[in-house]
């Protein structure tokens, strides 16, 4: 029987900006704790629709995006004492700029993993920002689910707790960027 888990965080930064970081496929280690070693083996990336031009120079990120169709192969140690590599391959199944994408397990650990990204303009308390929510659905496989599932949500707690912590950080680091970028053209 599938199981959810949820997240969700609100950070001050432009959704264009939070969209085009979480969207490129480069980024994922920089979301994991450093105790996973979280690395891409491959990638194979399909185009993204166009991005919709935004009326604000400063918001038009030039960004690599993981579009339908791509494939994002990664690996982890997923139980530190136990330390041997896992590997993942998740494949995009829906793209929206600025507003959400969703990936699916291709191959993997779980029996079924479906994790849809949403990312959308809010403004909290008169400043503009963007809320980040994640809702994930899973499986184990039937040899581990009878002891396996709180130590996936675990995980999955521990891993977005780490995420919250230092998205304000690398959204900081990824503004300050954008600006140098913009500054050069």
């Amino acid at each position: 029987m599938a199981e959810r888990f949820e997240s969700e965080q609100w950070v001050p930064y432009p959704v264009e900006l939070v969209f085009a970081f979480f969207a490129n496929p480069a980024n994922l280690p920089y979301m994991f704790p450093p105790l996973l070693q979280t690395r891409i083996e491959d990638l194979r990336l399909a185009a993204a629709p166009p991005r919709p031009l935004a009326a604000d120079p400063g918001r038009r990120f030039k960004s690599v995006a993981a579009g339908v169709g791509s494939e994002v192969l990664i690996s982890f140690i997923p139980v530190i004492w136990a330390p041997r590599r896992v590997s993942w391959m998740a494949r995009i199944t829906e793209f929206e700029w600025n507003s959400h994408f969703a990936d699916e397990q291709a191959r993997g650990p779980f029996k079924l993993f479906r994790h849809r990204h949403g990312i959308e303009a809010e403004t909290r308390e008169g400043c503009e920002g963007t809320r980040v929510s994640d809702a994930i659905e899973f499986e184990l496989p039937d040899w581990v689910a009878w002891a396996g599932s709180w130590l996936v949500r675990r995980r999955m707690t521990k891993t977005f707790a780490y995420r919250q912590k230092v998205l304000l950080e690398i959204l900081r680091t990824a503004a300050r960027q954008a600006k140098k970028a913009e500054s050069r053209e």
